[in-house]
């Protein structure tokens, strides 16, 4: 396997630059930059020099870090060079013509803790979304995943998962043994996977850490000239769409994310619901708009007719100010963006909702694809607690064990790593 390399602090220009290499030949690249090498652990001051012409290319800390006790699992080194860009492409220009080296693909590093046991994938996902965390809600959930709090719990379940299946597997082997219960302790494993499945569902149940992560789809939508981009407009204190009398100005989604006291959200502007239209990009339009309200996690409503069925919708009353649209009966909020009113009772209102829709800030949170295996472990332990032949409920829960393993990415989750890796950074 190659040896890599990458900066792995900000970007350059900045005061220091880290780069780091990990691999077998780790050690022998520094070497040849640094010369004779420090302690491990320890950081030495090095004069760094390009191994094919000697030429100094700076004066650094060089820290070494043996495997399999370091952050990639593999023998890596750190450089802490000046942050110049001349300074650190020289650098790394030199490695690159190291044979065996090459530049880190983004994400590198972790994906090579993972393969090396030094962290789980559940680890690494929440690695992943830390990175990416722009709220405290966001940061602390994060932290949680990447520290072990997902890991530590699909241990404790497979645990007793394995417990549940190491009984049957003594009743099938050892079934006329004294010391073995018979028939009679079924209904006592069938009572503790089914109590196992409902402590899985309790967790699955709760809102994904997806919601979190990209923020709350809060998608507004009514008929043309509805006030809809107005309203955006108003919601993110910017013009992001075009606001005009004339009806079916809007004929795409707009997108503007938003961060509201420490919430993260996702306003979504839609064309006009017209019942009907000549016009095929007015249609494209409006299809889009559609499938927006399906994706929804909050409808915005600026119908005057009732809103259409979504489990979370607030009924705004818009253009309040208006002559003629003073009074409101069966919305639930009256506001107008040109003026202001009613604009903090609207935040209030989706702050309330968001609190319902949000991951527990003290509570366990999966993401969409854990939750989804956990669930498929939930259903196996389900099936087998249903079940009176031992052999079938065996493979029920080795059904629920697989799906764990695939949770912690001790089996198959090859094909989602390259996606997952994607979204770090290429030090990282």
């Amino acid at each position: 396997m190659d040896t890599i390399f990458a900066v792995s602090s900000g970007g350059p220009p900045a005061a220091i630059a880290i780069l780091r290499m990990s691999g077998s030949r780790a050690f022998e690249a520094a070497a040849l930059l640094a010369g004779d090498l420090p302690a491990p652990r320890r950081a030495g001051l090095r004069a760094l020099r390009d191994p094919a012409t000697g030429e100094l290319l700076d004066r650094g800390l060089v820290l070494l870090f043996p495997g399999p006790r370091s952050a990639s699992g593999e023998d890596l080194i750190e450089l802490h060079l000046h942050g110049g860009r001349a300074v650190v492409r020289a650098v790394e220009t030199a490695l690159g013509a190291i044979e065996g080296l090459r530049p880190a693909e983004p994400g590198e590093f972790t994906r090579r803790a993972l393969l090396n046991g030094r962290m789980d994938l559940s680890e690494a996902e929440g690695l992943g979304d830390l990175l990416m965390a722009e709220t405290e809600a966001q940061r602390r959930v994060a932290v949680r995943s990447a520290e072990g709090a997902v890991r530590r719990q699909i241990e404790d379940w497979s645990d007793r998962l394995l417990m549940l299946a190491a009984e049957i597997e003594a009743q099938l082997d050892h079934s006329d043994e004294d010391d073995v219960a018979g028939a009679d302790s079924l209904a006592g494993l069938h009572d503790a996977a089914a109590a196992l499945a409902a402590e899985i569902k309790q967790v699955t149940a709760r809102p994904p850490v997806e919601r979190l992560r990209d923020g709350l789809r809060v998608v507004l939508a009514g008929p043309p000239n509805a006030g809809k981009s107005t309203l955006l407009n108003a919601m993110i204190e910017r013009d992001a769409a075009i606001v005009s009398p004339i009806a079916g100005t809007t004929r795409d989604r707009i997108e503007a994310p938003v961060v509201r006291n420490g919430t993260a959200y996702m306003l979504i502007d839609t064309a006009g619901l017209a019942e009907a239209t000549v016009d095929p990009i007015e249609a494209i339009g409006i299809d889009r708009a559609r499938a927006a309200l399906v994706e929804a996690d909050i409808l915005l409503w600026l119908g005057d007719a009732p809103p259409p069925d979504h489990p979370v919708t607030l009924w705004l009353h818009a253009r309040a100010d208006l002559p003629g649209r003073e009074s409101t009966i069966d919305e639930d909020l009256a506001i107008s963006a040109a003026s202001g009113a009613g604009m903090d009772s609207l935040w209030e209102r989706l702050e309330a909702l968001a609190a319902k829709l949000l991951p527990p800030p003290d509570l366990l949170a999966l993401n969409r694809r854990q939750s989804d295996l956990a669930d498929t472990a939930a259903d196996a332990l389900n099936r087998a607690a249903a079940q009176h032949d031992l052999l079938l409920a065996a493979e029920e829960l080795r059904t629920a064990r697989r799906a764990f393993d695939a949770i912690t990415g001790r089996a198959g989750v090859e094909a989602m790593l390259d996606s997952l890796f994607a979204r770090f950074c290429i030090g990282k």
